[in-house]
């Protein structure tokens, strides 16, 4: 059974900022969020079509922390991000 993959909406604009972060805009709504670097490594790795069980793999790779800590700063993310419709569910 897949889980659920979460994927950036089609009207969502995403601009990186060389590592240090990024900015996402929603065309439909012209609301923008700001990502620190850690939430921008999050929405790229969605872009790329990455489950969440893979994007906090790499979370904690890359910063070292446990994988509770990864998951649930993953998760929260996530989260804001879906209530914010910026994300929606595939299964595919």
């Amino acid at each position: 059974m897949h889980e659920p993959r979460l994927v950036p909406q089609k009207d969502i604009v995403y601009t990186d900022f060389q590592g240090t972060g990024g900015i996402l805009v929603d065309l439909n709504t012209k609301q923008y969020y700001q990502l620190n670097e850690t939430g921008s490594i999050i929405w790229r790795s969605l872009e790329n079509g990455s489950s969440v069980g893979d994007i906090v793999s790499e979370i904690k790779r890359i910063y070292e922390v446990s994988d509770e800590h990864a998951q649930a700063s993953v998760e929260k993310l996530l989260s804001t991000l879906e209530s914010k419709k910026l994300l929606q569910r595939s299964s595919s």
